[in-house]
This record gives structure tokens, sequence and C-alpha cells, in this order.
């Protein structure tokens, strides 16, 4: 890599490669996602999102190819699942996990923590909930929480697996502006999506079938040819507007 990319890119893949046990989950993956934009991937099920974000994020093995993400350990967020209720965590508690990462299990927060940690439960309007049990929340309440926790631990690179996905509108509303607001810091972020309005508004858009079928503006990849290609017959038209037909997940 050259200087120059070093300086511009947060995200970076050659050839990258991941196998689920015999099963290949990724493959052929080469990136330059430039610092301060929002790549949105996209894909029928099975595509291999989840594992890229997860190679990116460094919680699995990669099998074949490089990556290099600015800044250390990204932020990893997954999408809120159920909880067990017997796990006693206040919604404090779980946003606070966030910091361990850069000061150890051991040693107290400083004035600066509980800070950063304060302004992300405000940036997802869950202070109030500061001190309910996790496991009572709504889902849209757990996504926020999760999404507090990623912007809790600073990191240059964000990685949010499809934090909106059959979400209230006020928790939609509230993730979305947060992913503004991280690139105008200059922050990156890659955002797993099926939504197309919301891969259209991103500076890239990675369209994945295992491997990629396409990268580029949202312009360049997000047309009925490349979606065909990727979708197959998973797609219907409504009036002017594509619509993805994966009946796992929300439309």
């Amino acid at each position: 890599m050259s200087s120059l990319d070093s300086v511009t890119s947060a995200i970076s893949t050659s050839n990258l490669q991941v196998h689920y046990g015999e099963t290949l989950a990724l493959a052929a993956v080469d990136l330059e996602v430039p610092k301060g934009s929002l790549l949105s991937v996209i894909g029928p099920n099975g595509a291999g999102k989840s594992a890229l974000l997860n190679a990116l994020a460094g919680t699995i093995e990669t099998s074949d190819g490089t990556v290099s993400v600015e800044g250390g350990a990204p932020a990893l967020v997954l999408q809120a699942t159920q909880v067990d209720r017997s796990l006693q965590m206040t919604v404090r508690d779980v946003v606070s996990l966030a910091r361990y990462s850069k000061k150890g299990l051991l040693k107290r927060f400083s004035a600066s923590d509980r800070e950063i940690i304060q302004r992300s439960l405000e940036r997802m309007a869950i202070g109030h909930l500061a001190h309910s049990q996790f496991h009572e929340l709504s889902g849209g309440e757990r996504q926020r929480v999760l999404v507090a926790q990623g912007l809790a631990q600073d990191a240059a690179v964000l990685l949010l697996d499809e934090p909106i996905n059959g979400l209230d509108i006020v928790s939609r509303s509230l993730i979305l502006d947060a992913i503004e607001e991280e690139k105008a810091l200059g922050k990156t972020v890659v955002v797993t999506t099926h939504n197309l309005d919301d891969a259209r508004n991103s500076n890239q858009v990675l369209l994945l079938c295992t491997r990629p079928c396409c990268v580029g503006s949202p312009h360049e990849v997000l047309t009925e040819e490349h979606l065909t290609e990727a979708f197959g017959g998973q797609h219907i038209r409504v009036g002017q507007n594509l619509i993805l037909d994966d009946p796992h997940h929300a439309h």
C-alpha cells in the first residue's frame, strides 16, 4: 500500500476470503474505503455480509488475503436479539463495556470515559433508561443501546450489522442521524442493509454474493442488471422502484 493510500483509506482489503468450516462464506473481496465515508453492503441471505463485518472486526479468522483497518480494532454492532432475563446488566453497564477495551477490566474510568458514555446514551436518547435492566427493554431500545455501545468505543471505524432492520421510526431516525454524525467527525462507517433507499444515501455500495458483484457509487451499483445478477428472482418491481424480496428480512 502506498503512503497516500494509508492516509486516505480507513479500510483496505485484498483478495479477502473467509470459510466457515468447509463452506466458503466470502471470497475475492478487494475494498478501499475512504476515511469519513459510508459503505453500504447489500446482498441476499448467505451472501457473506456478516462474514465481511466480522473479518474487518477481527472476530473471525480469514482464510486468505489481507485486511487493514485504521485505528486498530473497529467498533462492531450486531443486531439486538432476545436476552437471557437472568442477565443482570443495566443499560449504562452495557454501554460502559465499550470503554474496557481501552482501559482494561481493572482500571477505573476517567472523567473522559464517563463523559463519552453519557454522551453516547444521550445520542441514542436512552439517558432516562440508564438504570433500567437491558433485558427489560423493547427490541428498538436494545438496538439503540448496542449502537450507543459502539459509539462509546470511539473507534475510527464503526461496523453496523443491519442496525435499523424492523425498527420503529424513532429508533431508525436516531441511528441514521448517528451515522451521519460519525461521518461528520471523520469516522468511517460500514453498514449491512436490505434497504435500497438507505444504500442510495451511501458514498459507496458493495453488492455481495459471496464474491463481490460490484462496488462503486450507488448510481453505478444499484442498477436492475446488477441487482438481478446478485438476487436472481428475489426482487420485484413496484412502480419505478426495485424492492428486494428476501423473506427472511423486513423490507
